[in-house]
């Protein structure tokens, strides 16, 4: 069984809750299923919306829900039917079983909305009393009261499956079938509140349209990762890098309701870069409260604390950046009154004229920023930080009035979707080189600073992997353009790694079909993504038309967000083919759609008619340039104009808009441009390699990417940063790594692989290297002094003239040719 704690243990009564959530972790290990430490369904409670303590989702009980209250017997007054009274405890009453009864019809109707398992899911209801014992409890004769519910004694922990599984069950006996229980925990995970609803496909059976209306009604895969980001709340920053399609925005929004439903008094904000993000992020926010409400609860932006914003804002619709202006009493800038020429360095001057007219106001519990790449500049710093990042933190509360320097800002990124920067949104390029610890390592209870996402649901298998093959350059005549260069970084991502990353060594990288699950490749029998030539844009164009004209006439596919058409290129390049591709389709019948424009078949609006907000229009095509297109996504998607990108194929910024062109569909892809270029063959080459590159490495790279904690911490070693102090790097992967004279006090490396590292003259005083991996390492004049080494491996270790004064040896691992010279 797999257990999933949503919110740290720091309430009154933690101590007793953390031994019942400890015990049901102990008996369940070996069960099949799925455990929640306060999961989100929310019943109402006078004012107030409470969530059940534990949730247990197991294979043959079904569902159980565990209300715990650690009071003590003393604190316990009486029971009056199903209302307990208390004293000197935070309420003077409550209905504890009957709260869990609510709890658990909320999840039984969830479940009969699929008439598979209408009336079979198994349902239980327990109280845990882990401060009371069963004797106490008779000697109160509580036991006989005839609404006396199941209860779970502090003596009776050991026996918590037994007592489990003698309370009959709520609802009849049943025993679910694979595919039902594949059900079930795609209905506990949420899944279905993204399930698209099925509509009537006019076309022959092996059509485009019939296919994803066979997809639409398959289950989808519970993902254990997925479910635990969304549904958790840290306690300070957070850092989620997924790659194209691993469901990063639908995860912030799941985790911005699950806030305010737990919290509703916080104030919150959900923040993303591209206006055309406003409706389904909205609409997104809205499903999760609705689902984990119960319905009592929908997104109302005017009477919530949780606000959707826009980075920026305008004087119609504010964003994060003008309110906090109206908050601190600072008249905001327009794009108008900046120098930069591209928006999102715009947006950073006007943060940081803010950041230098006042101190913002401690002014948000939580800030969440989707496609936070976007939000990156290289040419404009505040002391040395990203002017948006220092803004967004400087307006938050901290989460530990005892540690200021954690507050919850939490930011979700791609670097391989940048169109504007390089850099990456590590801590340290936001926060500046002292706060580049704030998402290393994890909070405990299992709640990471950092997660990578891995598996791509929305992109099709053939097209990630073409996606990363040709957006990186990795079969480029002239060598890789960008990328990881170590192993680790590739696995991180989903990908098996042949060969070492030394210049001019063979690398063979490849990507599991189990990290792509999209099923569109099982279910298609012709090509995913293709790729054609033509000698002139009036042959690209009518090819265009023909086979949209197909896609709605014999493939049952409908016009808005199941077709999209993005063109590539520079700005002005876009531009002119944006409107000449739309003058030509509407010239062929064939409506069409603008982004921002008030309606179909609109080239040009007045600016007054413009709706910035607006991507899609019912009826119509959308055709979009790169920008607006990114967050967004269709089944069927055209790029057109490859020729742009061919033309400057090493210009890094080019080959992202392919990158995310590409992923930005969930079934097929049609890549077209014109004229002869050496970038096709290259194109060419990586789509027959399917999902498995070989190439030889060479240096350098023009842009290096890093995506695990210990990548980060070379990287940021590497550009000078040797304050690594407190650093959290449980089990980091740090072979052959070079970190001489580093500060690494306080740090914790408890498991780390540091074999054959360079670690001469590093400070490590009262560091955590218990059961760590140290063979082969150089720790010449190392400072260890209160070191925990524990079980560690120092096999072959150098340490001469190391400092091991109360370093803690024990069952230390040493062989003849470990060198140790004690320094006192």
């Amino acid at each position: 069984m797999q257990f999933i704690t949503t919110e740290s243990l720091d309430t009154l009564g933690a101590m007793g809750e953390q031994l019942i959530w400890d015990t049901i972790q102990d008996t369940f290990i070996n069960r099949t299923g799925v455990a929640y430490w306060r999961y989100p369904i929310f019943s109402q409670t006078g004012k107030f919306r409470k969530e059940p303590d534990i949730l247990i989702v197991d294979r043959d009980l079904g569902l159980i829900i565990i209300e715990i209250k650690s009071i003590t017997i003393h604190q316990l007054l009486n029971i009056r039917g199903h209302r307990w009274e208390y004293q000197n405890y935070y309420t003077s009453f409550n209905h504890p079983y009957q709260q869990g009864e609510n709890q658990l019809y909320a999840l039984l109707e969830y479940t009969k909305q699929e008439p598979s398992l209408k009336d079979k899911v198994m349902g239980r209801v327990l109280i845990a009393l882990p401060l009371i014992t069963s004797e106490q409890w008779q000697e109160k004769n509580f036991h006989k009261l005839p609404t006396s519910p199941p209860i779970i004694f502090k003596n009776s922990l050991l026996s918590i499956l037994e007592i489990i599984q003698k309370i009959p069950s709520l609802t009849p006996e049943s025993h679910l079938s694979e595919n039902q229980w594949k059900l079930l925990l795609s209905i506990i995970s949420g899944t279905p509140v993204f399930c698209q609803p099925n509509h009537q496909v006019l076309s022959h059976p092996k059509s485009r349209g019939k296919i994803l209306q066979e997809l639409r009604s398959q289950i989808s895969d519970f993902d254990l990762q997925q479910e635990t980001i969304g549904k958790q709340i840290p306690l300070g920053c957070q850092r989620i890098r997924g790659i194209a399609g691993s469901g990063k925005t639908v995860l912030l929004a799941q985790k911005a309701a699950v806030m305010h439903l737990k919290h509703p008094d916080w104030k919150i904000a959900l923040v993303f870069f591209s206006r055309s993000l406003y409706h389904p992020i909205i609409e997104q926010v809205d499903k999760w409260l609705r689902y984990f409400s119960n319905n009592e609860q929908k997104y109302e932006a005017k009477h919530s604390n949780l606000l959707i914003l826009h980075a920026w804002g305008s004087r119609k619709q504010l964003g994060l950046y003008r309110y906090l202006c109206k908050v601190a009493g600072v008249p905001p800038l327009s794009v108008k009154n900046t120098t930069s020429q591209h928006p999102n360095e715009s947006l950073a001057e006007a943060c940081i004229h803010l950041l230098k007219e006042t101190a913002i106001p401690q002014t948000f519990d939580a800030i969440l920023i989707d496609e936070g790449q976007d939000l990156i500049v290289d040419h404009y710093k505040f002391e040395d930080k990203q002017p948006f990042y220092w803004m967004a933190y400087q307006a938050l509360h901290p989460c530990d009035p005892l540690h200021p320097e954690q507050k919850r800002l939490i930011w979700a990124y791609d670097e391989a979707q940048s169109l504007e920067s390089l850099k990456i949104p590590t801590a340290s390029e936001l926060f500046g080189e002292n706060l580049g610890h704030l998402v290393t390592g994890n909070y405990g209870n299992g709640i990471k600073k950092s997660e990578i996402l891995r598996r791509c649901y929305r992109t099709p298998h053939p097209i990630i992997t073409a996606a990363h093959g040709i957006g990186m350059g990795l079969l480029r005549p002239g060598g890789m353009l960008s990328g990881m260069t170590r192993k680790t970084e590739w696995e991180a991502i989903g990908y098996e790694v042949e060969g070492g990353f030394i210049s001019g060594e063979k690398i063979t990288l490849k990507r599991p079909l189990k990290n792509s699950p999209n099923p569109i490749p099982k279910l298609w029998t012709g090509s995913i993504i293709e790729l054609n030539i033509y000698s002139s844009r009036q042959q690209e164009l009518n090819s265009l038309s023909n086979q949209i004209i197909h896609n709605l006439r014999y493939e049952g596919l409908r016009p808005c967000r199941e077709i999209l058409v993005i063109v590539l290129g520079t700005f002005y390049e876009a531009m002119k083919l944006e409107n000449y591709v739309a003058t030509f389709l509407m010239r062929q019948g064939i409506d069409i759609f603008i982004p921002s424009s008030p309606d179909c078949n609109i080239l040009n609006p007045h600016s007054e008619q413009r709706d910035p907000n607006k991507f899609w229009c019912e009826g119509g095509v959308t055709i979009s340039r790169i920008h607006r297109a990114k967050g967004h996504c269709a089944d069927m998607v055209y790029l057109v104009g490859l020729d742009h990108i061919a033309k400057d194929e090493s210009n890094i910024y080019l080959r992202n808009q392919l990158f995310i062109g590409l992923t930005r569909a969930k079934g097929w892809v049609n890549v077209s441009g014109i004229g002869q270029y050496q970038f096709y063959e290259e194109m060419r080459r990586v789509l027959e390699s399917g999902d498995r590159f070989t190439f030889r490495f060479n240096r350098p790279l023009k842009r290096e990417m890093t995506v695990t904690d210990g990548g980060e911490v070379l990287k940021r070693y590497a550009l000078g940063g040797r304050n690594f102090r407190n650093a959290d790097l449980r089990d980091a992967y740090l072979v052959g790594s070079c970190l001489k004279k580093a500060n690494l006090i306080g740090a914790n490396l408890r498991g780390a692989n540091l074999q054959n590292a360079q670690l001469d003259g590093v400070k490590l005083i009262a560091a955590d290297l218990s059961h760590g991996n140290l063979k082969g390492a150089s720790l010449r004049k190392a400072k260890l002094m209160g070191a925990n080494l524990t079980g560690a491996n120092l096999e072959n270790a150098d340490l001469t003239d190391a400092d091991l004064t109360d370093a803690d040896l024990t069952e230390v691992v040493l062989s003849p040719l470990t060198k140790i010279s004690i320094t006192e």
